[in-house]
């Protein structure tokens, strides 16, 4: 079932000296449930597009439709911004403080969480006690504690070495799908991208439109890092790698 349509989403940037259009006539349709991943050159507006889904920024013009209006949206920046004075539960609980629903309800969800996802035994620690991926984890559970429909995850990794990008990607993909959420993610690595998405959208360079739309037909009960081992991952990359053309003039 679809659960945001975006048509025609333009986004323009007024200076004192010229308009500098980011975003040109998006259009894409976003089902319940789907990971969905944006790539393109950089700079091209990626992170634009999250914003503008988000409310962080305006559109200049075009239409953001949701399925009703008690759509809930999370947002997961590129670092983690857990507060370092709050414990790793009090920072899971932030959330749902600034809305009102600290309450034992919300607490006793933060803690089922915790346990279900590993970090049960860290509740007291605080996040120069943990390391990077868990950290990740931890900023995640804060997200999901407030029930989102959808979750807008903004480079999530990108602040991680190499393997530990791997290991999280498993672990936020898992979470993700064991709770039945919708994501949109932007990234600039394309194996990240072809390994965890359900479509992978191609953007081109500023203006951003889209190019194209890849449905990953990789069997998505695997883990990115499963996924990664997969006959057609390298098929999918080759391909999605020539259509972003980042030298194109």
């Amino acid at each position: 079932m679809e659960l945001l349509k975006i048509s025609n989403l333009t986004k323009n940037y007024l200076t004192k000296k010229q308009v500098i259009s980011a975003l040109n006539r998006i259009n894409l349709s976003i089902n319940e449930k789907e990971f969905i991943v944006l790539v393109g050159p950089s700079g091209c507006g990626k992170s634009t597009i999250l914003s503008v889904i988000g409310g962080l920024e305006n559109k200049s013009s075009g239409e953001i439709k949701f399925k009703n209006n008690n759509v809930k949206i999370g947002y997961m920046f590129q670092e983690d911004a857990l507060f370092p004075w709050l414990t790793v539960f009090d920072n899971c609980m932030l959330g749902l403080k600034i809305q009102k629903e600290d309450n034992e309800k919300g607490k006793k969800y933060v803690k089922y969480l915790l346990k279900k996802y590993g970090l049960s035994a860290f509740e007291k620690s605080y996040p120069k006690e943990l390391s990077g991926g868990m950290r990740q984890r931890v900023a995640l559970i804060r997200t999901l504690a407030t029930k989102p429909d959808i979750l807008l995850l903004d480079e999530p990794f990108s602040a991680l070495d190499y393997q530990t990008r791997i290991a999280v990607s498993d672990d936020v993909y898992k979470i993700i799908k064991e709770e039945e959420k919708t994501a949109i993610m932007v990234t600039h690595d394309l194996e990240e991208a072809c390994s965890i998405a359900d479509k992978v959208v191609v953007l081109s360079r500023r203006p951003a439109s889209i190019k194209n739309i890849y449905e990953m037909k990789i069997d998505d009960k695997l883990l990115p890092s499963k996924r990664r081992k997969a006959k057609e991952f390298s098929t999918y990359y080759n391909i999605i790698w020539k259509d972003l053309d980042y030298y194109e003039s």
